[in-house]
């Protein structure tokens, strides 16, 4: 019986340990093929390298205003999968609203140097607004920070340090060991993750205004979640549900109600600048 025991305990310690050295591949999905030129995806958009502060390059498209000149930007983080060529439609849809949006990918994905983990996603978004700010001509306070499912975690961590005008947090989840468990409920997800993403704890703390957006039927991430993030949000704005949509439906990825509550958000950052 002892010995019986003994294995159980090492197989269970190898299946750990496989599962901590692996995480990041379930975790992490990308894309990581050059998504090609901005141009040919966005008429008048350009490609832009931005700097990592450990030296990782990033691929970027910047995307001008299309309609009337909000003269606000947005920075997009992506969630945990594809590339920035998937988010053209986003960057179509909010360019047509008067907003400049710069979308950029996480180190590892289209075609970007180094393996994406949360310290360096940290590092890339920072890249990102440094750009924004030092380049483009957008300090914090003429941009926002939109950040989708995992990318809402990260330009939530961001604002802790440097304020934007304001937050659009699309799907969001409490944390990322919270969502973990919907999903692989068997496991210790807390005591597992080396990547812990505590979005709703860190929002505590941002005093800027959020707008929080989430589809009804999401399977990915709870609407419960994303209702949760509001809640902790100290100056919630808006909270937009879109009817019968799931994580990766147009409605909801970037269609009206989205691109609306956006443009909304912007308009009470350019009111207060």
């Amino acid at each position: 019986m002892v010995r019986f025991a003994v294995v159980v305990a090492v197989v269970l310690a190898l299946v750990l340990a496989a599962i901590w050295g692996f995480q990041r591949r379930l975790i992490y999905l990308p894309d990581s093929a050059e998504p090609g030129s901005a141009a040919t995806a966005l008429p008048g958009a350009r490609d832009v390298v931005l700097d990592a502060g450990d030296g990782v390059r990033l691929g970027a498209w910047l995307v001008p205003a299309g309609g009337p000149d909000r003269s606000v930007a947005v920075l997009v983080a992506a969630g945990n999968a594809g590339n920035r060529a998937s988010r053209a439609p986003l960057a179509r849809a909010l360019a047509a609203e008067g907003l400049t949006v710069l979308l950029f990918d996480y180190r590892g994905y289209g075609g970007s140097d180094g393996r994406p983990s949360e310290r360096g996603l940290a590092q890339d978004v920072r890249a990102a607004q440094r750009y924004l700010a030092e380049q483009a001509g957008f300090p914090p306070s003429r941009t926002l920070y939109y950040g989708e499912s995992l990318g809402a975690a990260v330009v939530t961590e961001l604002a802790t340090e440097i304020a934007p005008g304001g937050l659009v947090l699309r799907s969001p989840f409490v944390d990322l060991a919270s969502v973990g468990k919907v999903h692989y409920p068997f496991l210790p997800m807390r005591l597992l993750l080396r990547d812990k993403f505590p979005l709703a704890e860190q929002l505590a703390t941002v005093k800027v205004p959020v707008t929080v957006v989430l589809g009804s039927e999401d399977s990915i991430v709870p609407p419960d979640q994303s209702r949760a993030v509001a809640a902790a949000a100290p100056d919630l704005k808006s909270l937009v549900e879109v009817t019968g949509a799931d994580h990766n439906d147009p409605d909801l990825v970037h269609g009206k109600q989205l691109a609306a509550a956006v443009a909304t958000l912007a308009d009470t950052v350019a009111a207060g600048s």
